[in-house]
C-alpha cells in the first residue's frame, strides 16, 4: 500500500484516501470495442499506463453475457483496432509478432496467429482518419493502408535541407524528425490464402479510411486531393474498383468529408461531414454531422440533424438504423437515427461519456463509458434496456479511494449573450468551516468541452483538499453552433471572460472557496489563456501554462497547420490589420502586466504548437522580473503523453500551486 494512503489509529474514524499522482501507472481503461457478427463476443482494447514510456493497448475477447476474456497480447506489448473476419472466426488487429510489427490474424481465441504485413505510417498530419485496415466480404483478403516514399523524400535526408513543401513539419518530431517525412499513404490488397500483398493505389496523396462494400466490388476511402492540398484541407470520398483499381469520385465539395461507410445493402452511405469551405488541419469550429447518399453519390443530405458535433457513423446490422454519439453539455451521448427518417433516439444518455461502441442485431449495443466515477469501461446494453457493466478494470486500484463529486451550474456572460456552463469538482475532507484553494482547469481546442466524466488530475488535487473548476466558455462544443462560433474573431476575448465570470460565480456561491488560493492551468488553448489570464487579471497566485500558444503572429508561421488563424479570423493574418489585431491579443505584448508566477511546461518535440511559445514568454517574464520557471519535457509532442512525465507534471503542478498558496 503506497505510505500517504497508510493512516495511525485515532479514536475517531478517518475517511477513504483520494488518489496521488503515482496511481496514474495503476489506471486502466477501455479503448476501441468490436462486435461479432453472431453478436457473441466482444473485442475490445485496454489502454495501460505502465508502460517503459507512453501508455500502451491491449486486445481481449470477452463473450458478451460477460465472463473471463483472452488475451491477445504477450507481456506488455501493444495490440489494437480489432476487426472481426466475415464468419466471426478470426480477427485482424494491429500489433507485434515476434520481431514483425503489423497487421496480425488470429483465431478468435488468440490461437493461430499470423503475421500478414507490416503496416507503416507518416508523421504527416492526418486528422480524423478511420480504418487502416477492413476485410474483404468472403473473408479472403484485406485491404489495409500503408506508407511508401513521396516525390520530396529525398529534401529531408540531404545536406543542406532544402525545403519545398508549404506543410514541411510534421505532427510531432520523434527522436531527431523535426520535418514532415514526405511518405504517403496508400492502399494495398493482402490475399490471406497466398499471402501475395498488391498495391491498389499510387500518387501523390495520402488515402485512408477504408471500408469494404458488402458485395466486395468496391472499398471506399477518404482523401485530399486539392491541387495544394497542403494549403487546403479539404478530405472527399472515393471508390475502388477491386477488379480494374480504378476510382470513382464520390464527392466535390469546398468541405470535409470523414469516415465513409456503406450500409448492410450497399445501396446507401453514410458519413461525416461538414458545411463550411474552411477549416483546418488540426480543430474544426464546424460541427461535424452525419450525412447520407447513394452508393453512386447522389442524393447527398444531411442525415441526423441534431445542433451538436455528432461522432463515427455505425450501421445497425439489418441497415435500418445509424447510431453515433453527440456531444452535449459536457457529456457524450449515443443516439441512432432510423434510415427512413425521423427524430434521432437516445440510446444512452445522463452524466457519461460514451467512447467507441459496436451495434448487434436486435438493438444490442457494446460501448465504451467513462463516469464520473471511474474511468472508461465497457458495458453492454439492449435497445432501451438498462446498461450492464461488464468490465471493472480499476477495482483495485479504488476500492478505497473516495471519489469526489462534480457539480454543475450556470451563469450569464458578461455580454449577457450566452448562458455558460461550469463544473466545480469538490474537495475531500470538507468541514463546516474549512476553506479550500480552486484550481481554474481550462480545455484546450478551443472547439472541446468538459464534463463530469472521470478526471484523474483533477481527483488528485481533490485529495489534496483543493477544488478545480472547469468551464465550458463560448467556442466549447456541446451547446450548438452558434456557441461554437462565440470565439470567431475573438481569440483571447470574450472567452477569457467567461471563465473569470465563471470563477466570480463558483465563489459567491460557495463561500468555502477561498478567493486568495486561486491557480490556474490549461493545456494547448486551455495553455493559452492560462497565459493570457495572469495578463489581464491578478486574482491567480499561480499559473502553469502547457503547450501555450503565447505569441499568436509568430505563432501562425511557426506551427504545422497554418490554417488556423485563418479560420479562427476569416483571413489571413497579412490580410487588413489582422497582424495588429492579433498582437494586441497575444499574452506576449502584455507581459509586463504580470505578476503572478508562471510555471511553463511544454513538449520539445511539439510542432503543433512549437517550444518557442514557451520560450517567448518564458524570457519576457523573466525581463519583467516575474517568478517563472521553464520545464520542458523532452520527446513529448504537443501535451504530455508518457506516463511517467504525466506523473512528474501532476507532482511539479501540485507543488507550484502550494508553493505560491499563502499558508492557512
Amino acid at each position: 500500500m503506497h505510505w500517504m494512503r497508510i493512516f495511525f489509529l485515532f479514536p475517531i474514524l478517518l475517511s477513504a484516501a483520494g488518489l496521488v499522482p503515482r496511481d496514474y501507472l495503476r489506471l486502466r481503461a477501455v479503448g476501441e470495442v468490436a462486435l461479432s457478427p453472431d453478436g457473441q463476443r466482444i473485442a475490445y482494447t485496454v489502454t495501460n499506463q505502465d508502460g517503459p514510456r507512453k501508455p500502451y493497448s491491449q486486445l481481449f475477447v470477452m463473450p458478451v453475457g460477460g465472463g473471463a476474456s483472452v488475451a491477445f497480447s504477450v507481456g506488455k506489448e501493444s495490440s489494437g483496432s480489432p476487426a472481426w473476419s466475415p464468419d466471426g472466426a478470426r480477427i485482424a488487429y494491429s500489433g507485434k509478432l515476434g520481431e514483425q510489427s503489423g497487421l496480425i490474424v488470429a483465431n478468435a481465441d488468440g490461437t493461430g496467429k499470423r503475421f500478414v504485413t507490416k503496416m507503416g505510417g507518416t508523421n504527416a498530419p492526418l486528422p480524423s482518419t478511420g480504418k487502416t485496415f477492413d476485410w474483404s466480404p468472403d473473408g479472403k483478403q484485406i485491404v489495409f493502408v500503408d506508407a511508401v516514399p513521396g516525390p520530396e523524400t529525398q529534401e529531408v535526408e540531404g545536406d543542406p535541407i532544402v525545403i519545398t513543401r508549404y506543410l514541411y513539419k510534421p505532427d510531432a518530431g520523434e527522436g531527431n524528425s523535426r520535418l514532415n517525412d514526405n511518405k504517403r499513404l496508400h492502399l494495398f490488397l493482402a490475399d490471406l490464402g497466398s499471402g501475395a500483398i498488391t498495391q491498389l493505389t499510387t500518387g501523390n496523396f495520402y488515402e485512408h479510411s477504408v471500408d469494404w462494400s458488402p458485395r466486395g466490388e468496391e472499398i471506399l476511402f477518404a482523401s485530399n486531393r486539392e491541387p495544394d492540398a497542403d494549403q487546403f484541407f479539404n478530405y472527399d470520398l472515393f471508390a475502388l474498383r477491386v477488379a480494374d483499381k480504378s476510382i470513382r469520385r464520390l464527392t466535390t465539395t469546398e468541405n470535409i468529408e470523414y469516415r465513409p461507410t456503406w450500409s448492410p445493402d450497399g445501396k446507401t452511405i453514410v458519413y461525416q461531414g461538414c458545411k463550411r469551405g474552411l477549416t483546418d488541419l488540426e480543430t474544426t469550429m464546424e460541427d461535424t454531422h452525419l450525412w447520407t447518399m447513394g452508393a453512386d453519390g447522389e442524393n447527398r443530405r444531411e442525415f441526423a440533424k441534431l445542433d451538436n458535433r455528432q461522432g463515427i457513423p455505425v450501421w445497425s446490422p439489418e441497415g435500418d438504423y445509424v447510431y453515433f454519439t453527440v456531444q452535449e453539455r459536457g457529456s457524450v451521448h449515443l443516439y441512432r437515427q432510423a434510415l427512413a427518417g425521423g427524430a434521432a433516439e437516445l440510446m444512452a444518455g445522463g452524466r457519461m461519456s460514451v467512447g467507441s461502441f459496436a451495434v448487434g442485431k436486435g438493438g444490442l449495443i457494446v460501448f465504451a463509458q467513462s463516469t464520473p466515477q471511474d474511468a472508461p469501461e465497457l458495458y453492454v446494453k439492449t435497445g432501451r434496456d438498462p446498461a450492464t457493466q461488464l468490465t471493472n478494470l480499476n477495482r483495485e486500484l479504488l476500492k478505497d479511494i473516495e471519489i469526489a463529486p462534480v457539480e454543475a451550474f450556470t451563469f450569464v456572460s458578461n455580454d449577457n449573450k450566452w448562458e455558460v456552463e461550469a463544473f466545480l469538482t469538490k474537495p475531500l475532507g470538507m468541514t463546516a468551516t474549512s476553506k479550500h484553494p480552486m484550481i481554474v482547469v481550462i480545455h484546450g481546442g478551443p472547439h472541446s468541452q468538459q464534463g463530469p466524466a472521470f478526471n484523474f488530475k483533477n481527483q488528485v488535487y481533490a485529495a489534496k483538499g483543493w477544488a478545480t473548476l472547469m468551464v465550458n466558455f463560448r467556442g466549447s462544443t456541446g451547446y450548438g453552433q452558434a456557441f461554437t462560433d462565440g470565439v470567431f474573431g475573438d481569440q483571447n476575448g470574450n472567452e477569457g471572460q467567461d471563465v473569470l465570470y465563471a470563477i466570480s460565480a463558483a465563489i459567491r456561491r460557495n463561500p468555502w472557496i477561498d478567493r486568495d488560493r486561486l491557480g490556474v492551468e490549461g493545456v494547448s488553448y486551455g495553455g493559452q489563456l492560462s497565459a493570457w489570464l495572469v495578463t489581464q487579471s491578478r486574482i491567480f497566485k499561480s499559473s502553469i501554462p502547457t503547450a501555450a500558444i503565447i505569441n499568436l503572429v509568430s505563432y501562425n508561421y511557426t506551427t504545422y497547420y497554418n490554417q488556423y488563424e485563418q479560420m479562427t479570423f476569416g483571413v489571413f493574418p497579412h490580410q487588413g490589420n489582422l497582424m495588429d489585431v492579433l498582437w494586441e491579443r497575444s499574452a506576449l505584448k502584455h507581459a509586463g502586466k504580470v505578476a503572478t508566477p508562471v510555471m511553463l511546461v511544454h513538449g520539445e518535440n511539439d510542432n503543433d504548437v512549437p517550444l518557442s511559445e514557451a520560450e517567448q514568454f518564458y524570457v519576457a517574464l523573466k525581463d519583467v522580473g516575474v517568478e517563472t520557471i521553464f520545464v520542458r519535457y523532452p520527446r513529448e509532442g504537443h501535451g504530455i503523453r508518457e506516463s511517467q512525465h504525466v506523473v512528474d507534471w501532476t507532482q511539479r503542478s501540485i507543488r507550484w500551486h502550494e508553493s505560491h498558496f499563502p499558508a492557512r
